[in-house]
């Protein structure tokens, strides 16, 4: 097992400049240190919502010892390397980083890539290409170019325990490489049955197939999740809640499936306020009900032919990396036949109910002969309780490293092709390629604040949404409002600065600034205005998209978003779009000037 250096003091600061690397080889690596890496990477599971799963250990080349390691808790928060080679001040200088995937620069600005060179890490360890061709290969050059010894894992380092952690870097993200290899999210069947395949009496009651322990376990899948995905036999049946309470931040979105639309008026599922939920439909499905839904803050999206593959590429626009199916067999078969299951995970109590009526976990599949079945791969093992719980992949995790192109292999191939070349320029998470543009990026920005009802000082924000929640309650004479902006500002992430605002502001609607809704378009440009002013890289990266129609393309958001189908105000890219306006106009000023 690795060791740690403990510190008595606060790790120094990184140097201002890269100090020289001392010589190593690859002989000294060890791939411990990448498994750890991959394990680490998994250190906000149910804390956020899913995103890409960056971990980063730092090593020095000569010993077993672990000086700094990190992980992303959250999209918009610090990079992994940072907060690795922050860990490990001076006793990064020639020493070995071991990434579980290649950093993906999303910001313009290489921190994770300049954070490593400013340590002075000689050696870089990567157990995964990034899978996104925006990003792959990226990184990886830009360290190379740069002097840093890089080593790819299947690529520059092969054996047994390589390969062994390198399915360790698959596993921990998984959601990313099959949303990337098959556009479609990273899916999970779960059921419970008893021993006899039964996940209900043949009278419909299910409570309870499996252990506390198991359903414990099932809490916890459901907090890895984007969103929780059943039928409407489900909802009719069972009436599920299908929150996480799992103790964590992060609670998944509720999708109901249902062509007709024959589903209760009222049911635990339409109270949103304890989770978002969406139904799917058929279009022009019982209209009224769809209006009562629309009352209680459910979502309706209608779809002209309602089918597994349909929802699955809307919630692949909706930018979801996982999904966890807990629907009947009526709804599981589908999907499985579908292809869009990628794993299952199988409760099995000690029990048997028997009845000839009683469900089976999966519907009919069509199959006849028992060399048709499917068989799970990398099956695995474990007895929760009295439960015994069997998981395996349907589908291999895709290792996309040979498959997908970088941007500079495509221009080797037609240097008249442009991965880029587009009128209509589309941001939504952090992780697209320009997933700067979004109020969720990891910019820092210091704006002018009345603090406590004071004069108006300078506070420093995490990030444009933090800054764009707390204002909500700013100047609000209480201190309930002033503690809401504490709160909002101390947020570990913007998602989590989000929800908090959101809820505080259902909540509390009598905290709220009354002028709000007239006058937060200008706070959130104020916010943005101030974060491409601070980053110059950013404004470059503004000025490039000149020509194009910036879109914010959240599908949920008819606001700032863009919309499913195009039907939203897209604020957000308006006002990107007025201020790369306001860029280039100033530009122009400016050269009259000095010419006149």
């Amino acid at each position: 097992m690795p060791n740690f250096i403990s510190f008595t003091s606060r790790p120094p600061s990184l140097p201002l400049s890269r100090v020289s690397p001392r010589h190593t080889t690859a002989c000294s690596l060890s791939p411990s240190f990448l498994h750890r890496a991959a394990t680490i990477a998994d250190g906000s599971a149910g804390l956020t919502s899913p995103h890409p799963n960056f971990g980063c250990v730092i090593s020095p080349a000569t010993s077993d010892e672990v000086v700094g390691e990190g992980f992303l808790y959250a999209q918009g928060t610090k990079c992994a390397e940072l907060q690795a080679v922050e860990m490990a001040g001076e006793f990064a200088c020639g020493g070995v980083a071991y990434l579980n995937l290649e950093p993906g620069d999303c910001f313009g600005d290489h921190t994770a890539v300049s954070a490593l060179l400013q340590a002075g890490i000689s050696q870089v360890v990567v157990g995964l290409r990034h899978p996104l061709q925006h990003l792959r290969g990226k990184a990886i050059q830009a360290l190379r170019s740069e002097g840093v010894q890089v080593h790819v894992v299947g690529e520059d380092l092969k054996s047994r325990l390589y390969e062994e952690a390198f399915k360790s870097c698959l596993t921990v993200n998984a959601p990313l490489l099959y949303r990337a290899a098959y556009r479609v999210p990273y899916s999970v069947l779960k059921y419970a049955m008893t021993l006899d395949g039964k996940i209900a009496a043949s009278s419909g009651h299910a409570s309870w197939v499996s252990s506390k322990l198991s359903r414990h376990r099932v809490f916890e899948l459901r907090g890895r999740s984007d969103a929780i995905i059943v039928g409407g036999n489900t909802v009719r049946r069972d009436d599920p809640r299908l929150t996480a309470r799992h103790g964590g931040a992060h609670v998944p979105a509720r999708i109901v499936m249902s062509q007709t639309l024959n589903l209760p008026e009222d049911c635990n599922l339409w109270n949103v306020l304890e989770a978002y939920t969406i139904v799917a439909t058929q279009r022009g499905a019982r209209r009224d009900l769809q209006k009562e839904l629309a009352k209680k803050g459910v979502e309706v999206v209608e779809f002209d032919i309602l089918n597994v593959k349909e929802v699955m590429e809307y919630c692949y626009d909706r930018g979801y990396l996982s999904l966890l199916w807990e629907c009947g067999g009526g709804l599981a078969a589908p999907a499985i036949s579908a292809g869009v299951i990628h794993k299952v995970f199988a409760f099995i109590a000690p029990k048997i109910i028997g009845g000839v009526n009683a469900p089976s976990p999966v519907g009919e599949l069509g199959m006849v002969q028992m060399s048709q079945a499917l068989n799970l791969l990398d099956v695995s093992f474990e007895q929760i309780g009295p439960d015994m719980l069997i998981s395996g992949y349907l589908q291999p995790i895709p290792d996309l490293s040979p498959t997908i192109p970088s941007a500079d292999e495509i221009s080797t191939v037609d240097p008249s092709l442009s991965p880029y070349e587009t009128n209509i320029i589309s941001f939504y998470k952090t992780w697209d390629p320009f997933g700067s543009f979004s109020n969720f990026s990891p910019h820092p920005i210091q704006m002018d604040c009345e603090i406590n009802g004071e004069e108006k000082k300078k506070v420093v924000w995490p990030t444009v949404e933090h800054y764009y929640q707390a204002n909500k309650f700013e100047g609000v004479d209480s201190p309930h409002a002033r503690e809401f902006v504490e709160k909002i500002k101390s947020a570990k992430s913007p998602e989590e600065a989000a929800r908090i605002g959101r809820k505080l502001q259902r909540d509390h609607p009598e905290l709220v600034r009354e002028d709000w809704d007239s006058i937060k378009i200008d706070v959130m440009y104020r916010a943005l205005k101030r974060k491409f002013t601070t980053y110059p890289h950013l404004i470059s990266m503004l000025r490039s998209t000149s020509g194009s129609v910036l879109v914010e393309s959240s599908p949920h958001d008819l606001f700032w978003g863009g919309g499913r189908e195009g039907e939203g105000l897209n604020y957000l890219g308006r006002l990107l779009m007025q201020l790369r306006s306001e860029m280039v106009e100033n530009e122009g000023s400016s050269k009259v000037s000095i010419m006149g």
